[in-house]
């Protein structure tokens, strides 16, 4: 089982950046494997199951010690860490597409009744995911906010969390070409920012008919966010903390990531 959800390959990639294991204590039940409790972890993204029904007979050990791992990693930055050097792979095999970027947001429901924070004056129940990715749907950089947020506040915030990526030649880049976004985007400070930045603002006017022809272009983000989809415990907010959901989506960008990579590992 672990072999099927962490190939060799792909393990090869996170281990080096996993924190080192604290010296067990003498006695007690034998340490579980960093790489079964990263199995464990991918289990529950991929079938969405509770945490506490997570099967022991699997070799994972429990689902809180899952859980846990999941939360210490995620304190440690491994996740956006991991992202990050897929991103670096994709980008030093010329498989980032930098001529256009898109930026779409998509709310998701809070099962469990997480808390929201923002603003107070619109008070709305749920959570929304901010994504910005390449012209082939790369997820580059992605953001947790509560359902109340204008998609408008996180473009530039998206932009500017782009890691900077070396590429086959050059100084590493994190700055598209332009920018594709719907009607939510269109404000002046957002274009004013992104040509300061010498990026073109390619964004849908509000009070105009539709039609305004890009998209074609950002069918490749709404594809993204079903790829993220996949994952059946982003479904759907399971997790009250946002910390821990975030560690998950973060996750999730990084095996898109990674299956882009796919093709280059044996």
């Amino acid at each position: 089982m672990a072999a099927a959800l962490v190939r060799d390959a792909l393990w090869s990639l996170i281990r080096p950046l996993l924190p080192a294991s604290m010296p067990k204590l003498q006695g007690g039940r034998p340490r579980v494997s960093d790489r079964a409790r990263l199995t464990g972890i991918l289990f529950v993204l991929r079938s969405g199951i509770p945490w506490r029904v997570l099967p022991k007979q699997l070799g994972f050990g429990s689902g809180m010690t899952c859980w846990r791992r999941l939360r210490d990693w995620q304190h440690a930055g491994i996740w956006d860490l991991t992202h990050f050097v897929l991103l670096s792979w994709l980008s030093r095999n010329g498989q980032i597409d930098w001529s256009p970027a898109v930026v779409d947001s998509c709310s998701v429901r809070a099962v469990l009744g997480a808390a929201n924070w923002g603003q107070s004056d619109r008070p709305k129940r749920g959570s929304k995911r901010h994504l910005i990715c390449d012209g082939r749907g790369i997820p580059l950089a992605i953001e947790l906010t509560g359902a109340n947020y204008p998609d408008s506040t996180q473009a530039l915030p998206l932009l500017d969390a782009i890691p900077p990526l070396q590429g086959l030649r050059g100084r590493p880049r994190s700055r598209p070409d332009c920018i594709l976004g719907d009607r939510a985007y269109d404000a002046e400070k957002i274009r004013r920012a992104l040509r300061v930045r010498h990026i073109s603002p390619l964004l849908a006017m509000r009070n105009t008919e539709n039609g305004s022809g890009l998209g074609r272009w950002r069918g490749v983000i709404e594809r993204t966010f079903a790829w993220l989809n996949q994952f059946r415990r982003l479904r759907l907010r399971y997790e009250k903390r946002a910390d821990m959901h975030k560690a998950l989506l973060s996750l999730a960008c990084a095996l898109i990531c990674w299956n882009f990579l796919q093709s280059h590992f044996p």
